[in-house]
């Protein structure tokens, strides 16, 4: 679950930044880039701050039962 909002997230930021620049100042490009080098760095350290915000929200990784139920 974790994923789908983070690819979701990320994926309207960079629309939103796109938009930003064509419509109203081209140095939203710059967000653009954060949002890139962000996902460059991540891959490297394996931390990323959104997901640290999303977990906290509460939102669970992929394979967490959202309750344990025994059969």
């Amino acid at each position: 679950m974790l994923n789908t909002y983070f690819r979701v997230i990320v994926g309207f930021m960079v629309l939103l930044s796109v938009v930003l620049t064509v419509y109203v100042n081209q140095n939203w490009m710059w967000f653009t880039v954060f949002i890139g080098v962000n996902l460059i760095q991540s891959a490297f350290t394996k931390w990323c701050l959104l997901e640290s915000i999303l977990m906290k929200l509460g939102i669970k990784k992929e394979g967490e039962a959202g309750c344990n139920v025994k059969n």
